[in-house]
């Protein structure tokens, strides 16, 4: 976890859940599931399992199961995963690509940008 006040710049290669609450610059790579909380900062890459914002995200989401971005949510960047669920005051500046087939040959999802398997 990265908590509320900390700021982290680089790359996190995480197996299980993980929550920030911070601020992050840089690469996140989950096997399971990213919790942005409500005021968390993130301006990088995602790539996981699924994603639940709360917090703003200036960058791309690649997720393999879901994202959902909840009423507090602010994303600047493309969305792609089979399920993604908007509450009402989201804020989302991007395109989405949620085609299954689409999800299944994407390069990014089940590898980081950096090419690391994320599974």
């Amino acid at each position: 976890m990265i908590g509320r006040g900390s700021t982290f710049d680089g790359t996190l290669r995480l197996e299980g859940a993980v929550r920030i609450d911070g601020t992050f610059t840089g690469e996140i790579a989950a096997q399971d599931t990213l919790v942005v909380g409500d005021g968390a900062r993130i301006t990088g890459t995602i790539t996981c399992r699924s994603v639940i914002l709360n917090g703003e995200v200036k960058g791309d989401i690649y997720a393999q199961d879901s994202v959902e971005l909840r009423a507090a949510a602010r994303v600047k960047g493309d969305i792609t995963t089979p399920s993604l669920v908007m509450e009402k005051g989201a804020i989302f500046e991007g395109r989405s690509m949620m085609e299954a087939a689409q999800v299944g040959r994407d390069s990014r999802l089940g590898r980081g940008p950096s090419g690391a398997a994320v599974r």
